[in-house]
């Protein structure tokens, strides 16, 4: 396929193919196309270790965890973020079953973006919605150029842009959300969260009611399950279970359980 003056073959996901892979561009050959592809996994999706040279790539979804690498770093990227790929860099991203998985593919650099390689970056309410809206049929091309340009003024990389572009509350329970889905592993309890961020545990307790309608723990809680549904196809379950925060397997199966209806042994790596 073409975006600009180059031929561009972007990297195909491997491991079991998706049940669909559908495609969008507005207005490929020009500097600011933009190349929409949009899969559906029945199993584990996993984008392996690439490079793309002549496209930026924006990996986002919005009903589950990506588990992204650069370099040496592993980073977990929940629905209110994205994973941003400038070209020429490799990386790798991977996504579990039964989820939708949105790659966007750019040659201009969203302004907010400048000078990340690679990372987590925060995806605004208004940009999540246009993302799902241009990877729909029907859309011409002057809306889908329009929905593009907001989309890229919608992602910010700081922790105080992730903030702005969710909170409804004090910001506090997002802050902390925004931590915890980078590493769910994280043991740190609401208490010593309250310390970090200089207020009173209730007031950080009422801030995860309004922003999430459910308290600290069982945010953490889905949180850690999301992420080891990413994990468990390539890692064995006390692995998992220790990379997710959990004290023991055994604790991990039965929380995992409890969730899901099934056992992670239905997806862990042999």
């Amino acid at each position: 396929m073409s975006l600009g003056r180059h031929s561009v073959t972007v990297t195909d996901p491997v491991g079991t193919d998706p049940l669909r892979c559908d495609e969008f561009g507005y207005g490929l050959g020009r500097l600011d196309g933009v190349l929409v592809l949009k899969y559906r996994s029945a199993a584990v999706l996993e984008f392996a270790e690439s490079r793309q040279d002549f496209l930026h790539q924006l990996y986002w979804s919005p009903d589950g965890m990506l588990a992204t690498r650069h370099g040496a770093r592993t980073q977990f990227v929940g629905h209110r973020e994205a994973f941003w790929a400038h070209r020429a860099v490799t990386h790798e991203v991977r996504a579990a079953d039964r989820q939708t998985v949105y790659r966007i593919c750019l040659r201009e650099v969203p302004p907010a973006l400048a000078g990340l390689r690679a990372g987590a970056v925060s995806v605004g309410r208004e940009a999540a919605r246009l993302i799902e809206a241009i990877a729909r049929p029907g859309l011409d091309e002057a809306e889908g150029l329009a929905a593009r340009d907001v989309i890229m003024a919608g992602l910010g990389t700081s922790t105080a842009e992730f903030v702005g572009h969710h909170a409804t509350g004090t910001g506090f329970a997002m802050t902390v959300a925004r931590a915890l889905s980078h590493d769910p592993g994280d043991a740190a309890r609401l208490e010593e969260w309250a310390e970090r961020l200089h207020v009173s545990v209730k007031t950080l307790q009422r801030d995860f009611e309004r922003e999430f309608g459910m308290p600290y723990s069982r945010v953490r809680t889905k949180l850690r399950l999301s992420t080891s549904r990413v994990l468990l196809e390539t890692q064995p379950v006390a692995e998992v279970a220790r990379r997710v925060g959990y004290s023991s397997p055994s604790a991990f199966i039965s929380a995992f359980t409890k969730e899901y209806g099934c056992t992670p042994g239905r997806y862990a790596a042999t």
